[in-house]
């Protein structure tokens, strides 16, 4: 039973067992989540946000929530992340937190780190005020889609004037069987005033058979805090990937975020930084690559609500294949939110004569002093340092992988944890060699 109706089922199939697996007002938020969702239904290529991208395969298909989670080893996770041993590590499998394939040890006064079903459990109310705080159920039709069904996700907490070193690593794997699953994880991030955190999110599958992560990330970022947040996503080439994630920053906050997409039959990732206060630094930055028919759509919304703040964009894409590649970037600056510094850039290399990508860069500024630079840029490989490097004796394909890494390592030079940018470096070649294999089948 595929389209809303199939999810509708779904829901009433488990409400039972919901109502009884927390506080009354979740079971509440989930039924208006179900509700709303309902209303809103798939997005269409007629709605503006959607022209590009088509939902029609995620409606089509009859998504299931996984009856259950295998376990997970330690040489899966090494083989299809990277190697976090200076990490804290929490572990999803398929939605629902994997106490033994996590790693949390004894974590400092002023930390905590637990799944949502615990922090629901333990401390419900304190839960229900940051929960949905910054996304909009009401016009997010997958946000309305999570809350309904997200059962488990992660809650991470620092207090005020809490300085933790250690990054946190999130691994969310997909355990797909014979039929199609679907995931809803949910990861909600409270930092506290002053404090300083990082956090890693992995997007992985033991196998590559059809399923659909729809995930919520919520940040708040506090007063003076600043928080580094990179995500993964590395999923089977049948997988469907839909994100939201929101971060509201106070005053003063410094606020980075990495997103990088190797792709998987859809992708679509939606960014929003709100600005909510003064002296505030945020980096939202993207790295997207897509072969064969693949379709990665990158939504991204910058807030300038207060005067004297920063906030710097760049997003790279590698298409090949047939592949599809989407980037809307908006600014938008308040009418107080003078002395504002903006700068957006969205430059994408294609590898193929099919390969294809829309670019949208918007600003909407509604303040008189301020600076804002936004601007995209399309090609292929340039002819002439390709001639260099060959006139050197390199391979042609060779010195096209150089040129291409040398295109994405600006971006791979902002990760701080070194194994992650090892193995990024690794998968991307790893990912040309693939891209080069298919173009000569």
């Amino acid at each position: 039973m595929p389209g809303v109706a199939g999810y509708e089922s779904a829901f009433a199939e488990i409400e039972p067992a919901l109502k009884k697996a927390g506080p009354a007002w979740l079971h509440e938020l989930r039924r208006e989540g179900m509700e709303r969702f309902r209303s809103l239904g798939f997005p269409s290529l007629r709605e503006e946000d959607w022209r590009f991208t088509r939902t029609r395969p995620i409606s089509e298909l009859d998504f299931r929530l996984p009856a259950k989670a295998p376990a997970i080893d330690e040489a899966t996770l090494h083989a299809r992340t990277f190697d976090d041993t200076g990490c804290i590590r929490v572990v999803l499998v398929n939605g629902r937190v994997d106490a033994a394939a996590s790693r949390l040890g004894k974590l400092p006064a002023g930390v905590r780190i637990e799944s949502l079903a615990e922090a629901f459990a333990r401390d419900g109310d304190r839960i229900r005020t940051v929960l949905n705080h910054g996304v909009d159920m009401e016009h997010q039709r997958f946000v309305a889609l999570n809350t309904a069904f997200f059962t488990d996700g992660v809650y991470v907490e620092f207090a005020d004037d809490t300085v933790f070193d250690t990054p946190i690593h999130i691994v969310n794997v997909a355990a797909p069987g014979k039929d199609p699953v679907m995931l809803h994880p949910r990861l909600v991030v409270n930092t506290g005033r002053n404090s300083e955190a990082r956090i890693v999110e992995s997007y992985i599958a033991t196998s590559d058979g059809p399923y659909f992560t729809n995930l919520v990330s919520e940040f708040v970022c506090g007063e003076n805090a600043s928080l580094r947040h990179r995500k993964i996503q590395n999923e089977g080439l049948h997988a469907f990937h839909v994100a939201i994630q929101n971060a509201r920053i106070a005053a003063n906050g410094r606020f980075a975020t990495l997103s990088v997409s190797f792709g998987g039959a859809l992708v679509r990732n939606d960014i929003q930084a709100i600005l909510d206060g003064e002296g505030i630094d945020a980096r939202i930055d993207g790295l997207y690559l897509a072969d064969g028919r693949q379709h990665v759509d990158n939504h991204t919304f910058i807030r300038h609500a207060k005067p004297r703040c920063h906030s710097y964009e760049l997003y790279k894409g590698i298409l090949a294949g047939r592949a599809r590649g989407v980037f809307n970037g908006r600014i938008n600056v308040d009418p107080d939110a003078q002395k504002t510094d903006a700068k957006q850039q969205n430059n994408c290399i294609l590898l193929s004569e099919d390969a294809r990508i829309n670019a949208n860069p918007q600003l909407e500024i509604f303040a008189d002093d301020v600076k804002c630079t936004h601007g995209a840029a399309v090609g292929r490989t340039d002819d002439e340092s390709l001639f260099y490097l060959r006139s050197r004796g390199i391979p042609g394909d060779e010195a096209r992988d150089i040129l291409v890494y040398a295109f994405a390592s600006e971006l791979f030079e902002r990760i701080e944890i070194e194994p992650l940018k090892t193995r990024l470096e690794s998968d991307l070649f790893s990912w040309l060699g693939r891209t080069r294999a298919a173009q000569a089948a």
